[in-house]
C-alpha cells in the first residue's frame, strides 16, 4: 500500500503573542509554485476562522498584529474582506486553501526541537508567507531554521513589546523612510516598500533582485538576502505594485 506524506504540519497551535487569541502556524512540505520565491518551504500563520471572514471582521489582529496593511474591519455586506486592505497576499488563493486543508485535519501536529529541526533541515524556509512570524513564540522558528540552509523573514511587530521580533532573524518591514532610517541606526536591516526606484537610498539599500524592476534576475530561493541582520548585506527596497 502506498503511503502518502502530509502536505504540511501544524508546528504551533496556541495563543498569539499579540492578543492571546488562538493562531495556528503551518509549514508546508509540498513544493511551492510561487514564481517569485521559488521552491522554498512556505509557512502560514492563520486563525481558526476563514481568512476572508477574519480579515473583514478584524479577527486577523491575532495573526497579523499591528500591520498597517490589514485594512479596516467592516460590516458592509458587499465586501468580502477588510476595507482598504493593502496587503499583497491574496486571501482567496493560497491562504484560503491552507485554511480549508487545516479545517479538514490534513496537517498533523509536529512538536519538539528535533522534529522541527528535521522538518527544516537543508531547506530554504520562508517565515510568514502569510501572517507575522513575530506573533509566534521564537523557539518555534529557532528550531525550524536551526538546520535549514537559509531563511527569509519579515516583521511588522518591531514596536510590539509582546512580539518575538528578533532583528537577527527578521527584516524590518518598513513602510516609510523614517522607519527605515531609525532601524538602520540600530544596525537592523529593512525591507522597504517604495513607489519609485528613485527613492532607493543607495548608501543603505538595493532593489530586490527578484523584483520586476530588476528583471526578476533571481528567485528568492537563489537570493536569500532577506534573512535579517545575520546576513551581511545592504537592506532591500521593492517598488509597490
Amino acid at each position: 500500500m502506498e503511503l502518502h506524506m502530509p502536505n504540511g504540519y501544524v508546528i504551533f497551535d496556541g495563543a498569539s503573542l499579540h492578543n492571546g487569541e488562538r493562531i495556528i502556524a503551518i509549514a508546508l512540505t509540498s513544493k511551492s509554485s510561487n514564481i517569485k520565491t521559488g521552491a522554498m518551504m512556505q509557512t502560514y500563520i492563520i486563525t481558526p476562522h476563514n481568512p476572508m471572514y477574519a480579515s473583514k471582521h478584524g479577527l486577523d489582529d491575532a495573526n497579523c498584529g499591528n500591520c498597517p496593511h490589514r485594512g479596516t474591519p467592516t460590516d458592509d455586506p458587499n465586501r468580502k474582506q477588510a476595507k482598504d486592505r493593502t496587503c499583497y497576499v491574496k486571501l482567496f488563493q493560497g491562504v484560503l486553501n491552507v485554511w480549508k486543508q487545516w479545517e479538514k485535519g490534513a496537517y498533523p501536529n509536529l512538536q519538539g526541537h528535533e522534529a522541527l529541526a528535521m522538518l527544516g533541515k537543508d531547506k530554504d524556509v520562508r517565515i510568514g508567507t502569510y501572517g507575522d512570524g513575530g506573533l509566534v513564540p521564537k523557539y518555534i522558528w529557532d528550531s525550524l531554521i536551526s538546520d535549514a540552509r537559509k531563511h527569509t523573514a519579515y516583521c511588522h511587530q518591531y514596536d510590539n513589546p509582546n512580539s518575538s521580533f528578533d532583528p537577527m532573524i527578521y527584516m524590518v518591514s518598513a513602510d516609510n523612510l523614517s522607519t527605515a532610517q531609525k532601524h538602520w541606526g540600530l544596525g537592523h536591516r529593512t525591507f522597504r516598500v517604495i513607489q519609485d526606484v528613485q527613492e532607493v537610498d543607495k548608501s543603505k539599500e538595493i532593489l530586490c533582485p527578484a523584483s520586476k524592476e530588476m528583471g526578476r534576475r533571481v528567485q528568492c530561493s537563489s537570493c536569500m538576502l532577506c534573512g535579517g541582520s545575520q546576513v551581511q548585506a545592504k537592506s532591500i527596497a521593492i517598488v509597490q505594485h
